[in-house]
């Protein structure tokens, strides 16, 4: 699934393309009453897009698994088949296309759909100081389990938070409770660093130190800080896989 920083990076491409721009043609039908309207902001918000217009409108797509935004300019070959496409934007110059994502609407009101959201990691203005208490807030819950709630701070997903528990040498299914507000600020702060300094590279992130990451996808494989062999469970009402080293972070 897209994290905050590809959500970001996305945004950022379709914003350079698409924003101040009047909407020449729109699919699926759905979409249609937006041609003649002009794109106003993209924005993303945690693992969340915004596109919105002049007419007070906005498209809110979520890309779980499969889904992701293209840009191309007008008579560019798509690198994905036609019949994927969830929404479609034309411009006087580029086309903007959704393919396969599962959450593609058009709404009014924005905080029906994104209101519930923490406050977004990649955000000039977060604070792990507000991340802690809205943590704390939850009681008693595993920290593997709190990292992932979007509820919390909006934007984390499994990679980031595997990697930062690993770095933080902190065990997944430790209680909330039974870390204190400096540990639980050092775990968030290094989630944040780690995904802001992914926002200008490519698609392969980068963590400092271990490359590509220590232990997410790793299972069965040496941990690179202590060698032993890194274990894979799933967690929480989602069953997320959750990676980790049980000498490191016993």
């Amino acid at each position: 699934m897209p994290e905050g920083d590809t959500i970001w990076r996305t945004a950022a491409t379709l914003r350079q393309g698409l924003e101040g721009k009047r909407v020449l043609a729109a699919r699926p039908d759905a979409l249609k009453r937006l041609a003649g309207t002009t794109i106003t902001e993209v924005k993303p918000v945690g693992k969340h897009l915004l596109i919105r217009f002049d007419n007070g409108l906005a498209i809110h797509s979520h890309m779980r698994m499969q889904g992701s935004w293209h840009l191309y300019k007008r008579g560019d070959r798509w690198r994905r088949p036609a019949w994927q496409i969830k929404a479609l934007l034309e411009t006087d110059d580029v086309v903007a296309v959704c393919f396969g994502a599962p959450v593609v609407e058009l709404v009014r009101d924005e905080t029906t759909k994104v209101g519930h959201l923490g406050p977004d990691i990649l955000s000039d203005d977060w604070t792990a100081r507000e991340v802690v208490a809205r943590a704390r807030s939850f009681g008693a819950t595993a920290v593997g389990e709190v990292l992932l709630d979007q509820r919390v701070t909006a934007g984390i997903g499994n990679v980031y938070r595997c990697e930062a528990l690993w770095h933080a040498r902190i065990n997944p299914w430790t209680k909330t409770t039974d870390l204190d507000d400096a540990q639980l600020t050092a775990l968030f702060e290094t989630a944040h660093e780690a995904m802001r300094a992914n926002l200008n590279g490519g698609f392969k992130r980068r963590f400092p130190g271990y490359g590509r990451g220590a232990v997410h996808g790793r299972g069965g494989r040496p941990c690179p800080r202590c060698g032993t062999r890194i274990r894979v469970r799933a967690q929480g009402e989602h069953a997320r896989l959750t990676y980790w080293c049980p000498a490191c972070q016993p």
